[in-house]
């Protein structure tokens, strides 16, 4: 039994000692008799907890950040009307703020009676979101003591990544368009895949004549290009070490899903096979085979429980399980570190038996703050600030050109710009004909 403020209350106007007011029914009636019959008597007409029954339902899977509503269905079994506060324990990160909490209920039910009980949830972190369990505390007609237990209700709610940047998808679909052909006139000699002839104009490259349709015709005639379309594309997540490190208020594997769902979904538009696999010492994740209608929710179920690992990612076994998994040519592009140590001694000697087989794209997350200390003056400590940023910057630059200079298209932009210049490099591969 548990006494409530009332009952503190008026156990002090009755002259009950303090150290009496501890749930000991023996005290609390030898010394005022009234109040103890009178919390008896409240605690036997409580709703006993046990006979209380409970089912979820609502939602089962949500965006991080999103709202989301689970309901508990409960049952008063009992021959007692019940009168509660009841708590649906979710664990903190997926509260909503404090201002707006629905995770507490009070409620009265009939003896017999139902009620349904909303809690509002918005997950701050992906993966599953599980409770456990369901806390009521059983009130009597008085007020004066309770009941308290505490009931196992399991129930999980799936946090999807959020994917920002689909707002940027109708542009880069446009854009798509315009290099297939859909919308506006093709560009002279780009893409791979045959289209169509037109009349020669000055400036047309001359090795795109068409030299046996010009001799059927009165004119030159050229060849016209398009992007060529059902390629593959390989998206690796690399989720090892590096890949834990924050970059403002949320981890850079973070920033790379984003970039990396934005790139799958409009390569699906373009025609293009997308899979997906994430790695660091072992496969962690991995999407192959998904017909462009389930590609999209595969790759967010797939990488909604996806976290960094604190170790170093085994780059030759990245390397072997690439080339494994993709035996056939294919855009492969690789979302880790330009981090000096990481590339030198890892992606570097084994660059070449990626490059021979696929066009490889090293894309990375980079830090804005470097931009920002690096035009820091005004005080010694933001002197030294600056040129620790130089120097941070001059070494990412020195690591992107090694890779450059071996064939790879390297990709490095800040959390908010990554998916778009991601997105803008495989653009502009698929219209080079590169891929």
């Amino acid at each position: 039994m548990a006494l409530t403020g009332r009952t503190a209350l008026l156990a002090a106007l009755g002259s009950l000692p303090v150290a009496l007011l501890e749930p000991s029914w023996l005290g609390v009636a030898a010394v005022n008799s009234p109040l103890a019959v009178a919390m008896m008597c409240d605690y036997a007409l409580a709703a006993p907890v046990r006979k209380l029954r409970f089912t979820r339902s609502g939602d089962t899977n949500v965006r991080q950040g999103e709202m989301a509503v689970t309901s508990l269905h409960l049952t008063n079994a009992s021959s007692r009307p019940l009168r509660a506060l009841i708590r649906d324990a979710w664990p903190p990160s997926n509260a909503v703020p404090e201002t707006t909490n629905t995770s507490r209920h009070r409620v009265e039910v009939p003896a017999g009676g139902t009620r349904d009980l909303h809690t509002q949830l918005r997950p701050a972190r992906r993966g599953e979101a599980v409770a456990h369990s369901v806390t009521v505390r059983s009130y009597g007609p008085l007020g004066l003591v309770s009941r308290q237990a505490t009931r196992p209700v399991p129930g999980s709610l799936r946090v999807l990544p959020p994917f920002h940047s689909r707002r940027l998808l109708p542009a880069k679909t446009a854009r798509l368009r315009e290099l297939d052909g859909r919308t506006s006139a093709l560009g002279r000699g780009e893409g791979t895949e045959f289209d169509s002839l037109r009349r020669y104009v000055p400036g047309d490259d001359t090795r795109s004549i068409d030299w046996r349709a010009t001799a059927r015709r009165s004119e030159v005639a050229v060849r016209t290009w398009r992007p060529e379309r059902d390629r593959r594309v390989l998206i690796v997540l690399d989720t090892g070490r590096t890949s834990a490190g924050r970059v403002g208020d949320a981890p850079r594997l973070d920033a790379a899903m984003d970039a990396a769902l934005l790139l799958a979904a409009l390569a699906s538009r373009a025609g293009d096979r997308v899979d997906l696999l994430a790695f660091d010492r072992e496969l962690r994740a991995q999407v192959r085979g998904k017909a462009a209608p389930q590609l999209l929710p595969a790759l967010v179920d797939g990488l909604a429980s996806l976290e960094p690992r604190l170790v170093e990612t085994d780059t030759p076994g990245l390397a072997a399980e690439i080339l494994r998994s993709t035996p056939r040519r294919a855009l492969v592009v690789l979302l880790t570190t330009l981090d000096a140590a990481p590339v030198e001694e890892g992606l570097l000697p084994v660059l070449g038996r990626l490059t021979d087989r696929h066009t490889l794209l090293v894309a990375s997350v980079a830090d804005p703050r470097l931009a920002e200390m690096a035009t820091a003056r005004g005080t010694v400590e933001k002197v030294y600030q600056a040129a620790a940023a130089h120097k941070a910057q001059a070494e990412r630059d020195r690591t992107a050109g090694l890779l450059r200079r071996r064939g790879v298209t390297v990709v490095d932009a800040p959390p908010a710009e990554l998916a778009s210049a991601l997105a803008d490099a495989y653009l502009s591969a698929k219209a080079a004909g590169k891929l």
